[in-house]
């Protein structure tokens, strides 16, 4: 006769305690993370990034080069669990999509940030590439997490006559 747990309910509520609290730390770090997002991009608004290839008419360019600006997020087990019940139902994965919308936007900022250490005062042909990092884990099946990098041409104009 095998004894019974000392602690039954102890063994089933663990699991979803751990989740409430992954689910609660995990919304403030995002909220943190959303909150200097603001902060960053009130702070670089005025380097301008621009999907044209080449410069407007008015910009005299005098010097341009590659700059690069990527972020590799991980999918928390929250948004992992999320995505798997909506996997059941279908439809938005919105889990996901809060997640890939702050990075883009981390990935964006680092752009800025390199081109102005790199002298720069502004990014032409800015392109966005997205790529799954496979998991280590079960073959390389599923997901460890997302990069995203943002690339683009920076360039130096000379300043206009004022």
């Amino acid at each position: 006769m095998e004894a019974e747990p000392a602690f039954p309910l102890l063994r089933l509520l663990l699991p979803l305690l751990l989740l409430a609290m992954g689910w609660l730390v995990g919304g403030a770090i995002e909220r943190a993370h959303l909150r200097r997002l603001r902060l960053r991009e009130i702070h670089w608004r005025r380097l301008p990034l621009v999907t044209l290839r080449e410069p407007p008419e008015a910009w005299q360019v005098q010097r341009a080069g590659l700059v690069v600006g990527s972020v590799v997020v991980s999918i928390d087990y929250w948004k992992r669990m999320m995505a798997f019940f909506r996997s059941l139902v279908g439809g938005r994965v919105r889990a996901y999509e809060s997640l890939l919308e702050r990075a883009r936007r981390e990935a964006l900022l680092r752009l800025k940030e390199t081109a102005h250490g790199a002298g720069f005062d502004a990014v032409l042909g800015v392109r966005l590439e997205t790529a799954r990092l496979a998991s280590a884990s079960r073959d390389g099946e599923g997901t460890a997490g997302v990069e995203i990098v943002a690339f683009g041409t920076g360039v130096t104009r000379s300043q206009e006559p004022g």
